[in-house]
């Protein structure tokens, strides 16, 4: 049976790229069918990176695979992620993706090729687009890829300038079965109502302790204003009783006025009686 358009360049796409042309006019010289030959000449020569990538997707496929997989379930878990913990999904992702792109790299190297920073670069980016897209990662886990991707690029035209030999499948990842992602869900559920219970939780204390240091305060100044109203009431006592004592001494100076008033009106008579008498005596 004559192998298919996507078997063939699978093989190629592997192939060391100085061979790559050699290669594909081969294939085409064999194939029986002219459409099909005609298919394999416009087959596209990979770029360095594409061609690292193309050889991890196939000598370490099942832990690609599991890559991918990993990846596809973060891209769902991340909505249910607070700051913090997204924060460190970020982190364990770069991770995760600096390790494949030098597993990539190592196998490039394995088989002779000389591997820049830039190409590394551009591996790792690969990497980092099949994480986010998942049309990325069918591209990627193809062993098919044409060049490298950007983590930002638009993957939509997938066949024609991502992948040679026909459309990408969907990366062949483990099955998780319906009653384990039922279970993962209800966990991030539990999870997430755990992380909101706590955090209720703490801005309760932190409620309470403010409310406290209220009631503290509020109690001490209501005992200061007791305390005050204790002092003015005596004070207020010690005023009135003063006030009180102060109205009899009025009273005594105003009856002590009105007497001595009385003798001095009294004295002026006898002294007048006096000067009269005098006055009669003077005359005799």
């Amino acid at each position: 049976m004559e192998p298919s358009l996507a078997d063939i360049a699978v093989e190629l796409y592997a192939a060391p790229p100085v061979d790559f042309v050699s290669e594909r006019n081969a294939h085409a010289a064999q194939a029986a069918d002219p459409s099909v030959a005609a298919q394999i000449r416009a087959l596209k020569k990979p770029s360095t990176a594409a061609w690292v990538v193309n050889v991890f997707a196939q000598e370490r496929a099942e832990q690609l695979g599991e890559a991918l997989q990993l990846a596809e379930e973060l891209r769902e878990a991340q909505a249910d992620l607070d700051a913090k913990a997204l924060s460190q999904l970020g982190r364990d992702r770069r991770a995760l993706t600096s390790r494949l792109a030098a597993g990539a790299v190592e196998l490039a190297q394995a088989r002779g090729a000389r591997v820049t920073p830039s190409t590394r670069d551009a591996v790792e980016q690969t990497i980092t687009a099949a994480f986010f897209d998942p049309a990325a990662a069918a591209a990627v886990a193809s062993g098919r890829l044409i060049r490298e991707l950007e983590p930002s690029g638009d993957f939509a035209d997938i066949a024609d300038s991502l992948v040679g030999g026909g459309q990408p499948s969907t990366p062949k990842t483990t099955t998780t079965p319906p009653d384990e992602v039922k279970a993962r869900r209800e966990r991030r559920d539990a999870e997430r109502a755990l992380r909101e219970a706590e955090t209720a939780h703490e801005r309760a204390v932190r409620e309470a302790a403010s409310a406290d240091r209220a009631l503290r305060g509020a109690s001490l100044r209501v005992e200061e204003l007791d305390r005050r109203e204790r002092d003015l009431q005596a004070e207020l006592a010690a005023v009135r009783s003063d006030a009180k004592r102060a109205h009899a001494d009025v009273e005594r100076a105003e009856s002590e006025q009105r007497g001595l008033a009385t003798r001095v009106s009294e004295t002026e008579d006898e002294v007048r009686a006096a000067q009269k008498t005098l006055d009669d005596l003077a005359r005799r």
